[in-house]
């Protein structure tokens, strides 16, 4: 496999689906995957897009199958990543994205261990509180919960390659930038992705 697999962790209300998301359009030649998950939908996603959305019956079966690279429960709540094309998508020499959780890591290092691991940290706990928040979805102690399971979250930062801490969004998004950037520079990399011009050269 010639292409690139970076996984981004990080508590809920780092920025972490922003980040992605900007990422996804500054480089359009990263492949986000789509996650699978029980949850219901929050107001404005889509299925397909957002997450494949399915009932609990229907991921337990797809586990039984072995069809996921690797898959949690977090927050009551499913979700998996499709393994099948994520083989395909670095197969044909794409790099792709995976936005999960820290035990979905840990999953993902035992079929991949030269994934490119990427933690995105709050600036601070009153910060992830305020964002938690703002976003008006959640009751109070719904959003207790998610700062308790923050801060265990965070615990598992040093099983990254790199963290990014989220304080300016766009200093954020350009640190992630180089992380990608500097990951296809490796030798491994450039001397699968130029066979050519290394065997003339060389």
């Amino acid at each position: 496999m010639i292409g690139h697999l970076y996984v981004v962790a990080a508590p809920s209300g780092a920025g972490k689906t922003t980040l992605v998301r900007l990422l996804f359009e500054k480089d359009p030649g990263i492949r986000v995957s789509i996650s699978t998950t029980t949850r219901a939908p929050r107001s404005g996603e889509e299925d397909g897009r957002e997450y494949h959305f399915v009932d609990v019956e229907s991921f337990l079966e797809m586990v039984s199958r072995g069809e996921f690279l690797e898959w949690a429960e977090v927050h009551g709540n499913y979700y998996g990543t499709s393994k099948r094309w994520i083989e395909a998508q670095m197969s044909a020499g794409s790099d792709v994205l995976l936005e999960i959780d820290w035990q979905g890591a840990q999953q993902v290092r035992k079929s991949f261990p030269e994934a490119v691991g990427i933690f995105i940290l709050p600036p601070s706990l009153e910060a992830l509180k305020q964002r938690l928040s703002g976003r008006g979805t959640d009751s109070a102690e719904i959003i207790a919960r998610r700062i308790a399971a923050a801060r265990d979250e965070m615990r598992h930062v040093d099983e990254f390659d790199y963290v990014i801490i989220n304080d300016d969004l766009q200093q954020a998004l350009g640190n992630l930038i180089c992380v990608v950037s500097a990951s296809r520079l490796q030798y491994k990399t450039q001397r699968q992705r130029h066979a050519a011009l290394f065997a003339t050269l060389l």
